[in-house]
């Protein structure tokens, strides 16, 4: 086991790896930019160290920087947690270079399922079921060529990065120039690739994700799926587990492409596949996540595994002691992601003091957060600031149990989304399990 551990991330995961290096007896090594000098995970951690400007650019995403805290502090291992660096191969890399284990997925596998078109050529010759679309496309022409065999509405994605960037629909020939031109631009400036792909655009389809624990030992364990369907331009905004649409023979199809994808690619650490499933219960493979989810609490209150310990664990050369048989879901758990954005105003980043701060409690309830009173939320960063997670015996148990603790929660000093949770907690098709990833957008157009 490791006896010193780099967390080079922010927030409130910076703080849930903290914790549980803490419960394990694992000394931390924070990295903090100028903006985060007052941040909480800079004094919950044993050691703290800036590493730069506010901008994520010049701190967060400073690898030589983080390396050299690593390597003065005597760390043996970095945990990037999710974002930032954490599906970054180079950093990966790096690490290995310098001696110290990057607690994530391989390089070689992170730039396999990284590069989306690749990834889905993996699948497609690993008997998974893919999404019918086509490789890359250079050119508009090519584009052109394929989308007739594809037809319309289509999806032209990029290959690298993620967020829902570089994604356009594209529902008739006409829009598809300057659609494909836009979303070179945006995947070139986001993540210095601009290299794009298309895939028929399903509808009316909800976002399946199925978490993964792999072992050096050729131990794969999946430990069930989250619902993640309730989306807005293309960002989760909550999340929940067992989704109401899946049955037991439908879990054990997931299941089993799930474990046979992770055994061809050779998987290490924590890993969630994603999938699109149709209203005819058929499900294709969309990407892979190398790295730990942001809703990583909902799989942990409904199997009582702690993903975070197990992947340190796993880095740290520890065998698996799950067995498949072993995970037993017998409860409902939901995630609303609190952000500090106004929604009377087209959702806009919030920034500000936290003046009041109440965090909502009782049995099951669940908040990760790095608020406290008094702290100002600076604004180079993303507007989530925390997560709130419930679990009850049943999914109308839950429901209510998060309408309780969103209206216990008292968050002033920046405005926050509360309310719209409330609000889509109350409405007919989550209340029934219906709601798709097209389900604010229809709504709201």
């Amino acid at each position: 086991m490791f006896s010193k551990i780099l967390i080079a991330n922010r927030g409130e995961i910076a703080i849930r790896v903290i914790r549980a290096c803490k419960e394990m007896g694992v000394a931390t090594v924070a990295v903090f930019s100028e903006a985060d000098k007052d941040a909480l995970h800079v004094s919950l951690a044993d050691e703290s160290y800036c590493i730069g400007p506010g901008p994520a650019p010049k701190s967060y995403l400073n690898m030589p920087a983080i390396i050299m805290v690593a390597k003065s502090c005597g760390v043996q291992a970095i945990h990037p947690g999710y974002g930032l660096l954490s599906e970054n191969s180079t950093f990966a890399k790096l690490c290995e270079d310098n001696g110290i284990c990057f607690i994530g997925a391989p390089c070689e596998v992170m730039e396999k399922m990284g590069d989306k078109d690749a990834a889905r050529r993996t699948m497609r010759d690993a008997g998974v079921p893919v999404i019918p679309g086509c490789d890359l496309v250079p050119t508009i022409e090519d584009a052109k060529r394929e989308a007739e065999s594809i037809g319309y509405p289509l999806l032209i994605k990029a290959r690298a990065g993620g967020g829902g960037r570089g994604i356009r629909r594209v529902n008739k020939e006409e829009e598809l120039a300057p659609a494909f031109q836009s979303a070179a631009a945006e995947a070139q400036s986001a993540f210095g690739d601009g290299a794009l792909y298309m895939e028929k655009l399903l509808t009316h389809v909800k976002h399946i994700e199925m978490q993964l624990l792999c072992d050096k030992f050729g131990n794969v364990l999946c430990l069930g799926e989250r619902d993640c369907s309730m989306q807005r331009k293309n960002q989760k905004i909550l999340e929940e587990s067992p989704a109401v649409c899946v049955t037991p023979e439908l879990r054990a199809k997931l299941t089993e492409a799930t474990i046979r994808a992770a055994k061809t690619v050779n998987y290490l650490g924590a890993g969630t596949i994603e999938y699109l499933l149709t209203d005819d219960r058929q499900f294709y493979f969309m990407e892979m996540n190398t790295r730990l989810q942001v809703e990583h609490p909902v799989t942990e209150m409904v199997t009582g595994i702690d993903l975070v310990k197990w992947q340190i664990r796993i880095a740290s050369d520890q065998m698996l002691d799950i067995m498949q048989e072993d995970v037993n879901i017998d409860r409902h758990a939901i995630e609303c992601r609190i952000n500090a954005e106004d929604p009377a105003h087209g959702f806009r980043p919030s920034c500000g003091q936290i003046s009041l701060l109440h965090v909502p409690g009782g049995p099951w309830v669940r908040f990760d957060t790095a608020l406290y009173q008094g702290y100002t939320i600076p604004p180079f960063y993303d507007s989530m600031i925390a997560k709130l997670i419930v679990s009850a015996r049943t999914r109308a148990e839950a429901i209510r149990k998060m309408q309780a603790a969103l209206c216990e929660m008292v968050v002033e000093g920046v405005e926050h989304n509360a309310q719209t949770h409330i609000d889509l907690l109350n409405e007919p098709a989550f209340l029934d399990g219906t709601y798709t990833t097209d389900y604010l957008a229809n709504r709201n157009a």
